[in-house]
């Protein structure tokens, strides 16, 4: 009895790896190509990836120095360094992370020469006016939403993270106003993951108690 057979290709695994080529290619980031044309001495690429970046530096390095002027001098020597040092850029992060690793080394540099920073350990218990920081978070009594308009709002938060201590505002900067991952904001301070972590939980905790104590004054004094 003949026996029906199905025709195989000559190669089976051809079209899966051409699958796999196109979604590999798919995945690299666009900044990949910027970066190459710009180590082969493309300006025009270099001057794209500032544009892309600029405001995000600016920003990041405002809220750790919280100095306008340093902040624009930092932005300018961010992507000075970062062109003089395109060849040690490997892609084995993203392009925005390293610059962003540049900014927050030069932010800090800028406050060590103001000898405004104080020399603590991250990982301790963070101590208040009022004592050590509580292990839950604060209540906030009444609403402060009910008090205040949207602009007092920022105004508030924006002085109450311009008080953290240096360590905790960078990794709050980056974590939670510039929405770095958790991996990007250990890759840009050579942080541990953990360190991370642990040292983003303590902003967080003091901002709050920060922010209840303020809250609760005012609340108090208007009374």
């Amino acid at each position: 009895m003949a026996v029906q057979t199905t025709p195989i290709a000559d190669d089976p695994l051809e079209p899966f790896e051409d699958s796999v080529a196109a979604e590999s290619q798919a995945e690299i980031h666009p900044d990949v190509a910027l970066v190459e044309r710009a180590k082969a001495g493309d300006t025009a690429a270099f001057e794209q990836l500032v544009r892309q970046y600029e405001r995000q530096i600016f920003r990041t390095a405002q809220h750790i120095t919280q100095n306008r002027e340093d902040a624009e001098d930092i932005t300018q020597d961010v992507f000075f360094k970062a062109f003089q040092k395109l060849d040690q850029f490997q892609g084995n992060s993203k392009f925005s992370t390293w610059l962003v690793r540049i900014a927050v080394n030069e932010s800090l540099m800028r406050l060590r020469k103001r000898k405004t920073s104080k020399t603590v350990s991250m990982d301790q218990d963070v101590e208040t006016d009022e004592g050590s920081i509580p292990r839950d978070f604060a209540e906030w009594r009444p609403n402060p939403e009910q008090n205040y308009s949207q602009a007092e709002l920022a105004e508030i938060l924006r002085k109450t993270i311009a008080g953290l201590p240096p360590g905790f505002r960078t990794v709050f900067t980056l974590r939670d106003i510039e929405n770095l991952s958790t991996e990007e904001t250990a890759t840009a301070l050579g942080l541990s993951v953990p360190a991370v972590k642990s040292r983003l939980l303590r902003a967080r905790l003091q901002l709050r108690e920060r922010l209840s104590r303020y809250f609760r004054q005012n609340n108090e004094a208007s009374k």
